[in-house]
């Protein structure tokens, strides 16, 4: 019925505005649609890093084989889980909505951006929903932003990441899951390479925006070893990156039933040892956790690099009262 001219009388929220959307653009592949926006700040549960989060996009086209967030388009009634990187929302009027929401936010509460569906994926070149949300940052002051992001799409934007830094306390996270680009590209087949990610790091830190690398999903057995995970950061400090993350899998029952068939693919010998560590819950605790803990930590203090962006704001503007993250144990990439 998605594609219908009249929606189901039976579906309500989301669902509802998602089967109303119109198609801005169809490829072979990828649908893009426009969606309503009621809301442009999600507010988080107690106990994260940040308070709010903006994602300007429902769905996400890199098609990573492990991403969590493919849940989120089972609200809008979508219940196959490739759908989540074949059909990408792009939200409408963020700007005007954004603007109004922070009239009534405080400021010392940080908005992290990117946390479901990546802000710089294909759909940005397009519709460039995440510039239009940043021009309403750039003309503020005092606000506690993040951006993470596994897209190098996002140097295109450093001459507004600029004027934010200006004035806010900014931070980008890029995600690298792995420096193998073979493995890159079976985990994450429609995400800009591992190299063209380091080079926006690069690219970030010379224009003097506090950047850091995000390893995540640290993934047991694949990613998760001392060499892979200090080649990573070494190299990630060498291209300008202050500091280094280390959140583990995080595997909803939608993501397994992408995630598993992946692992018997390509790795069957896993297949038996990850079932049995999802069967109870998506999140990785006891041992295992707290021997990755430890190890991301040691990489860290060997190369400098902190667990989080520092503390700071521009002269002039209230410094930061807490950390903004310490993303070791968050499911976000």
């Amino acid at each position: 019925m998605l594609f219908d001219d009249s929606p189901p009388s039976s579906l309500t929220g989301i669902a509802r505005l998602a089967a109303q959307s119109p198609v801005l653009e169809a490829k072979s592949r990828v649908r893009y649609f426009e969606i309503e926006t009621r809301s442009v700040l999600n507010r988080t549960r107690p106990g994260m890093p940040f308070r709010w989060t903006i994602n300007p996009y429902r769905g996400c086209e890199f098609g990573c084989k492990y991403c969590y967030a493919r849940y989120t388009h089972e609200f809008m009634g979508i219940e196959d889980p490739w759908q989540f990187e074949d059909q990408i929302y792009a939200k409408s009027d963020l700007p005007a909505i954004l603007r109004e929401e922070l009239r009534r936010t405080d400021p010392a509460h940080p908005i992290a951006i990117g946390t479901a569906t990546d802000p710089y994926q294909p759909a940005e070149k397009r519709f460039r929903r995440t510039r239009s949300i940043l021009e309403v940052f750039g003309a503020g002051r005092g606000r506690r932003v993040s951006i993470t992001s596994k897209s190098d799409l996002i140097t295109r934007d450093v001459d507004l990441l600029e004027k934010i830094a200006e004035g806010n306390a900014l931070s980008i996270h890029i995600t690298i899951t792995t420096l193998d680009r073979e493995l890159a590209r079976l985990l994450e087949p429609r995400a800009p390479r591992p190299d063209l990610r380091l080079k926006a790091v690069r690219t970030l830190a010379d224009a003097g925006i506090r950047v850091g690398v995000f390893p995540n999903p640290i993934l047991p057995l694949i990613t998760d070893s001392e060499r892979h995970l200090d080649r990573l950061a070494s190299t990630a400090r060498d291209h300008g990156a202050t500091f280094f993350g280390g959140g583990l899998l995080f595997l909803m029952p939608c993501a397994k039933k992408v995630f598993f068939p992946f692992l018997a693919e390509r790795f069957p010998d896993l297949l038996p040892r990850y079932e049995e560590r999802f069967s109870k819950s998506a999140y990785l605790r006891g041992e295992y956790a707290g021997m990755i803990r430890a190890r991301v930590h040691a990489i860290r203090t060997r190369y400098n690099l902190d667990n989080g962006p520092l503390e700071h704001m521009p002269a002039g503007v209230e410094p930061l009262q807490s950390s903004l993250f310490d993303s070791l144990n968050s499911p976000f990439r």
